[in-house]
């Protein structure tokens, strides 16, 4: 594993500007690098985009569609034997209004569960990715000049300055994961940017 230290810059040109006071600090092309790192949500992690599988906000709309079948259709029989018994109309339409009562209570139900998870007026805090989007200038170093690296970035304006351990090939942070938050690197945790 090689040792990496990082820092994130808000536009490419800045971002370019701190690698070349690193090639004038005396670090090499190969050991340099600069991408840009997307806003949460926006890895396409999945083939369809995304960075997980499921909403977290959707995690209880089947229990409320369940809930939502069962009291439509008692509430659309209901209404259906109600007509039958005052308009003489036929049974069908009891079983009719039970089908729609059903059906638009699935439809109420999932979605009064999707935004609370079932607990009225009580909103759950999302997990809030701890890496913001932004170009990200990463620099292999060793661990004597890990610290050289880390003043210039800050020197430049990086700002969330970190320190990685992961795999350095072809010029490039192979194993980058962006879902992961960063490390700080000691003294060089204020932003700056």
């Amino acid at each position: 594993m090689s040792l990496i230290v990082a820092a994130r810059f808000t536009t490419f040109p800045a971002a370019e500007d701190a690698a070349q006071r690193l090639f004038n600090s005396g670090f090499v092309e190969e050991d340099v690098t600069l991408f840009f790192v997307n806003p949460s949500g926006q890895h396409a992690r999945y083939p369809i985009g995304g960075d997980t599988g499921t909403d977290a906000e959707a995690r209880e709309a089947p229990k409320g569609a369940g809930k939502g079948v069962a009291i439509g259709a008692a509430l659309g029989a209901v209404v259906g034997v109600g007509i039958f018994t005052f308009f003489g109309s036929p049974m069908l339409v009891s079983l009719i209004a039970a089908g729609v009562g059903a059906y638009v209570g699935s439809l109420v139900g999932a979605m009064s569960h999707t935004r609370t998870g079932g607990r009225r007026g009580q909103h759950e805090a999302l997990p809030r990715e701890m890496r913001d989007s932004g170009v990200l200038v990463a620099v292999h170093v060793s661990p004597d000049s890990q610290y050289d690296a880390a003043r210039v970035l800050r020197d430049a304006g990086g700002s969330a300055i970190e320190r990685a351990t992961g795999r350095w090939q072809q010029g490039r942070w192979a194993d980058f994961d962006p879902t992961q938050p960063p490390k700080p690197l000691g003294e060089f945790t204020e932003k700056h940017a």
